[in-house]
């Protein structure tokens, strides 16, 4: 069960926009298909700000983000190849799933 959204958001380097989401669609599909902890992870991409990439991920709590998930390979190859498309690191912000009143 998903408890929290994590909020993750990518600024691309001018003209990197399309490199930027290309490697973000395939470090998602590796985290949905390695990683059972993740309940799901939808990619945005802002249209006036092509370069803004956003991703709302579900996952049982922080510490599962932060701990299990941040070590995994593919996350450490990703950091290490960020440099070449993106701005600079993400901007991650965690929150709690509120029900439908």
């Amino acid at each position: 069960m998903s408890n929290i959204a994590v909020v993750v958001r990518y600024i691309a380097q001018p003209d990197k926009a399309p490199d930027a989401l290309t490697a973000v669609r395939e470090l998602v599909a590796t985290v949905l298909a390695k990683e059972p902890a993740c309940a799901g992870i939808e990619i945005l991409q802002d249209i006036a700000n092509p370069e803004s990439i956003t991703l709302i991920e579900r996952w049982p709590d922080q510490a599962t983000f932060l701990g299990p998930h941040m070590q995994q390979p593919h996350i450490q190859a990703f950091i290490q190849s960020a440099g070449a498309f993106l701005a600079g690191p993400p901007d991650i912000s965690f929150h709690s799933i509120a029900g439908a009143a």
